[in-house]
């Protein structure tokens, strides 16, 4: 805890500068993974590096996941290699607006 609330006495907030979606954001509305990174600041609020890198690593998981989106790339490349697998087997055909065989439009 500082000994002055400098921040607070100069009526400026440098930490929410620090964060990515605490900042100020195109039409006043919260980022999109507003929500993730608040649960993680206050979770390792007031612990310290070492002790919240072990004791948030869930809420850490969840923020990067949201901003990443690693979990979700993954799964659509399995998904693909399956439907193409299947598709090499014969079991699927795909519709014709899929392939790009569709009737030009008028």
């Amino acid at each position: 805890m500082p000994f002055w609330g400098l921040q607070k006495q100069l009526g400026i907030d440098v930490d929410s500068f620090l964060l990515r979606q605490s900042m100020p954001q195109p039409h006043g509305q919260a980022g999109a993974c507003h929500a993730f990174e608040r649960e993680w600041v206050e979770c390792g609020h007031g612990l310290g590096q070492i002790r919240a890198r072990r004791e948030c690593q869930l809420e850490y998981e969840d923020f990067m996941e949201c901003m990443k989106r690693t979990k979700l790339t993954q799964r659509l490349r399995m998904i693909l290699e399956q439907r193409d697998k299947m598709i090499k087997q014969g079991k699927y055909t795909p519709p014709e607006h899929h392939t790009g065989k569709e009737e030009p439009r008028p």
